[in-house]
């Protein structure tokens, strides 16, 4: 088989000699900075279809088709897990959610909280981020974004079948995340994550209270956001994800 090195995400169905119309911007990278042109071969993916092997058939400054040759990798399904957090700087939200898809997240859930100090999330700009992720790390699903809403908001109206884990940087004699990974069974799952100032201390009280939150302590060091982010997902996919052998 010939080997490709580009990587592109498609919103178009995927299958034997389909035809895939690139968007503009795709085409420029892919004729104009790539220097691809008519036989070159590229992956595709949409994230429902799996990813397949495709030969450039024509190839314009800002246009051009893609024929789709034979499926290389079948669709897989990411772990059953989300992550809620606050937006911080545009920066490193960015990082969150990069991280997040190169990590297997399922959905992301940005939630304002009392002290969420941000510029505007957009989502339209995480959903291209999302797919910017995919293209370069190899994932074959792309996480949901969800329109920004209130912790207030979103818990509200939560299944309590999903278990939610809290990072809480000042639970004290909150158990590690070895510990209360442990102690709880396969399923559904989501993570929470605050803002820069933390969470207020009525929030705090509000979370402790709900049924289906669960407090874990990440270590002896206050982390940014962004850092608690990628920790305590990656300490969750060791340990119930698609990390663990099946």
């Amino acid at each position: 088989m010939v080997q490709a090195k580009i990587r592109l995400c498609v919103d178009q169905p995927l299958g034997p000699g389909q035809s895939v119309v690139l968007a503009e911007a795709q085409a420029h990278y892919l004729f104009g900075v790539m220097r691809e042109g008519p036989g070159s071969r590229v992956l595709v993916f949409n994230g429902r279809d799996g990813e397949w092997l495709a030969e450039v058939a024509e190839a314009g400054k800002r246009k051009g088709t893609l024929r789709c040759l034979e499926r290389t990798r079948v669709q897989d399904r990411p772990a059953d897990l989300w992550l809620l957090f606050a937006p911080v700087k545009k920066v490193r939200t960015d990082f969150i959610v990069e991280k997040a898809v190169e990590l297997g997240v399922a959905r992301l859930l940005p939630v304002t909280t009392d002290y969420t100090n941000a510029e505007r999330f957009r989502r339209d700009k995480a959903e291209a981020h999302v797919r910017e992720a995919a293209e370069q790390c190899g994932a074959m699903a792309l996480p949901s974004v969800a329109e920004p809403a209130t912790l207030g908001k979103v818990l509200a109206a939560w299944d309590a079948g999903r278990q939610l884990l809290w990072a809480d940087e000042a639970a004290a004699g909150a158990g590690s995340p070895r510990d209360v990974l442990a102690a709880l069974a396969p399923g559904p799952s989501a993570i929470l994550i605050g803002p820069e100032g933390g969470f207020s201390p009525a929030e705090r009280e509000w979370l402790r209270a709900l049924p289906f939150v669960t407090s874990v302590a990440l270590g002896p060091r206050i982390l940014r956001a962004e850092t608690a982010a990628v920790a305590l997902v990656a300490i969750w996919q060791a340990h119930l994800g698609d990390w663990t052998p099946a």
